[in-house]
């Protein structure tokens, strides 16, 4: 409450100023976010001289304030509208930009009391609601730059007077519940209607989240009564799925893959006489896709499994394809055919291939739109890191979502008649398939990611990638001198000790020599004296 005037609980003020405080049009300018202590209302001071001015009038504000009003100009790095220059002379006034920063204020704080904060009791409480919940990490870059877009949702929700409820949960805190849910990483975005969790994996912006919300809380296929109905609905989607017919076997299919692929598009039924003239059916019942300015009819023989061909022809002929549209596009089977150009460029080369592209898309429909998905590519930045190739625009490339192959034209495409070439080269297996998934393939992508990541962390941070690679490389570096010092040291160690101890069997065996001959001595003086004895007994017996 501000002024006695109570702020509505839909976060919605309406201003009104007096006549006396309009400012004409031509003087208006952006509310000031400055110090408004500068424009204090003052009494009007009487004019020393000259006309007397009109009873009630404000004169203009006095030399003081306008100077300090300068001063404080040049202090702060916001300018005050004149507006609040102007009233700040006037008593009573208040300058109008305050209430608007006032009114701004309340609904940025007002957008988090629309989300709910979540805690263990929601697993039993949230059967009976519809609910979109953000499963987030308080740690997590991305979850903090998609919290004030998840309050805008909130906001937008919640005056739109939809069922579904807004809520954010601690993935971190309540981690048995978010398993429960599938969470694998943050955020995660998911709508809980009844036993069914259905993920959200679009670009994270407030229209396109709230789209998604719409679309899977309302009924799965969603009735055409009237031609003009089915006009409205037409021109607001450019991808249609229609069934055509009564009860049938195929609507009981066209039921379950309504279910499964209803977070990505949205399913209706009509009757005959609501399609437009130029339809023709072969027979009923039927399911039909309009897209592209005409329609196709689905055959179970020729385009098999009916959540295949959703799947399939849920894009149109031709899209301006990115990141995340090429990571969809993996779950589709088709060969992308993509010029890589630069939009900025407004060169013939690149125009006359993105013409190439687009008339081969729109006069060949029938005859490539099953197997493969036209578009172009701005920029080779994305397409280089996935191919891990250095490819040159403007050019040409063919991708295998399915097996990370790649084809290149072997010539210069000048002309659709040779794009139609190269396009049927590629079905009939004459084309180079260059890449894929195969173990070299995959040592290849190990290697080049590792290559990639250091190169962007010292580009971005040369300290940084210093520190983060430098400091490990060094310690393995003194590691390793001192276990191959240590073991030179160890290796003349053992040397010097074999030569020790050589020496000492060398001495060794010198002793034993000098044994040797002592004894053979003692033997030859043992020898000698028994020699002696026997000659004395021989003499004896002489005698």
């Amino acid at each position: 409450m501000r002024g006695g005037t109570p702020i509505p609980a839909g976060g919605r003020v309406s201003l009104a100023l007096p006549k006396e405080q309009s400012i004409d049009s031509t003087e208006r300018e952006p509310p000031c976010r400055g110090d408004d202590r500068a424009y204090t209302p003052r009494s009007p001071p009487s004019r020393p001289s000259g006309r007397p001015s009109a009873p009630g009038a404000a004169g203009p504000a006095p030399p003081r304030l306008r100077a300090c009003a300068l001063r404080r100009a040049r202090r702060f790095p916001f300018r005050p509208c004149r507006g609040c220059v102007n009233m700040a002379a006037a008593p009573g006034r208040r300058p109008r930009c305050l209430l608007w920063a006032a009114v701004v204020a309340h609904v940025v704080a007002s957008g988090a009391g629309f989300v709910e904060d979540l805690d263990e009791s929601f697993k039993e409480n949230r059967k009976d609601d519809i609910w979109l919940v953000d499963f987030y990490a308080p740690w997590c870059g991305h979850c903090k730059k998609l919290e004030p877009v998840w309050n805008e949702v909130g906001i937008e929700m919640r005056n739109m007077g939809s069922p579904v409820k807004v809520g954010k949960m601690d993935a971190t805190s309540f981690s048995s519940i978010a398993s429960e849910f599938g969470v694998r990483g943050y955020p995660t975005i998911k709508l809980l209607k009844g036993d069914l969790a259905y993920n959200y994996r679009g670009p994270r912006t407030k229209d396109d989240i709230i789209e998604f919300a719409n679309r899977v809380a309302g009924p799965l296929i969603r009735p055409l009564p009237s031609q003009h109905m089915f006009e409205h609905v037409q021109k607001r989607h450019r991808v249609l799925f229609v069934y055509v017919g009564g009860e049938s076997p195929l609507k009981e299919k066209y039921i379950e893959v309504a279910s499964e692929l209803i977070v990505y598009t949205y399913f209706f039924s009509a009757s005959e006489d609501v399609l437009p003239e130029y339809v023709t059916l072969p027979e009923l019942p039927a399911v039909m896709v309009f897209k592209d300015g005409t329609y196709f009819v689905y055959d179970e023989y020729e385009d098999g499994d009916l959540s295949s061909w959703v799947n399939r022809e849920r894009f149109q002929g031709y899209l301006h394809v990115d990141g995340f549209t090429l990571y969809e596009l993996g779950d589709t089977g088709k060969l992308v055919a993509i010029a890589v150009i630069d939009d900025k460029n407004s060169s013939v080369e690149h125009t006359r291939l993105k013409s190439i592209i687009q008339e081969v898309a729109r006069d060949y429909r029938d005859h490539f739109h099953r197997d493969f998905q036209f578009g172009h590519m701005d920029g080779n930045d994305y397409i280089n890191s996935l191919l891990m190739d250095d490819l040159t625009i403007p050019t040409i490339v063919v991708l295998n979502t399915s097996n990370q192959q790649y084809f290149l034209p072997d010539r210069h495409i000048e002309s659709t008649e040779d794009m139609v070439q190269f396009i049927n080269n590629i079905l009939d297996g004459t084309a180079e398939a260059q890449g894929g998934d195969g173990l070299l393939q995959r040592i290849k992508r190990i290697i080049y990611d590792a290559k990639s990541t250091i190169v962007s962390v010292f580009k971005s941070s040369p300290l940084l990638g210093c520190f983060l690679f430098g400091l490990p490389l060094g310690v393995i570096s003194i590691m390793c001198y001192g276990i191959c010092t240590a073991d030179t040291e160890g290796e003349v160690f053992e040397h010097e000790g074999a030569k020790k101890e050589s020496g000492d069997r060398e001495l060794t065996d010198e002793g034993s020599e000098e044994e040797q001959e002592e004894e053979k001595n003692g033997k030859y003086t043992e020898l000698s004296d028994g020699e002696l004895k026997q000659k004395d007994i021989m003499e004896k017996k002489k005698d």
